[in-house]
């Protein structure tokens, strides 16, 4: 592991990247405990505080745990699709928000990458995963409901039908798509829905997942990125004829 100490960049940035790259690589294995930060400041010629801030970066990335006690320390940790899945959310949500993509745009694509979903649901879904769409129409049919309730709502029935895939790929990468996008939408759109046109649509998306229809599935999951951009469509104009 290496780094050059006259490149510009952040000298624990620079020891987070090796360590990474040799997590990487295979040089470093899973559980495997890192040298000491003795070890690490002499090896890399640096500060120990400048090796601690660089395992705060790992740490953070999850690529490390630390334990404390005679046998702690430093370990690799084993990195899994769930437990990475929140900094995807999360870094999902900042590109979206920083980089003003437009509603259009991350409609299309929030869409475009259920739709791939649709064959592998429609085959493979569980009685858990079926049983938990329909729990949430349910739930959005509910009186008095609130409009952050029937978002989360909304979240957890399109999560069952990415996780319904089995496919734990396809499940980490959607879930900025569903988790991060899906609330942004509903930020927008919530003022111009009909929950009862909503949930008339996801009845079709479940009504076609549980006959194992593929074909349908993707259909109806058109008609509802169709029926949302129609809302964020009448919500812009609505804002622009209030100027």
């Amino acid at each position: 592991m290496k780094i050059d100490p006259s490149n510009p960049a952040d000298l624990s940035a620079q020891i987070a990247g090796a360590i990474r790259d040799a997590i990487i690589s295979g040089s470093l294995i899973v559980d495997e405990r890192l040298p000491s930060e003795a070890e690490l400041a002499d090896h890399f010629d640096v500060s120990r505080p400048t090796v601690r801030e660089a395992l705060k970066r790992l740490a953070a990335q999850s690529l490390i745990r630390t334990q404390r006690g005679a046998t702690g320390g430093a370990f690799v940790n084993r990195l899994s699709f769930e437990a990475a899945q929140p900094q995807q959310i999360t870094t999902s949500t900042l590109l979206l928000s920083m980089n003003a993509v437009s509603f259009e745009t991350a409609c299309e694509a929030r869409y475009a990458l259920e739709r791939a979903c649709a064959p592998l649901s429609a085959a493979r879904r569980s009685p858990d995963h079926l049983a938990t769409m329909r729990a949430e129409i349910h739930r959005q049919g509910q009186p008095g409901l609130t409009d952050e309730a029937f978002c989360a709502s909304d979240v957890a029935f399109h999560r069952a039908l990415v996780d319904g895939a089995g496919n734990p790929v396809l499940s980490y990468q959607l879930a900025g798509a569903v988790e991060a996008m899906q609330p942004l939408m509903n930020m927008i759109t919530f003022t111009a829905r009909d929950r009862a046109r909503i949930i008339a649509l996801h009845e079709g998306i479940a009504d076609a997942i549980e006959a194992q229809d593929a074909i349908a599935t993707a259909e109806a999951l058109t008609a509802l990125e169709q029926e949302t951009q129609t809302l964020a469509q009448s919500v812009f104009a609505a804002r622009a004829a209030r100027r």
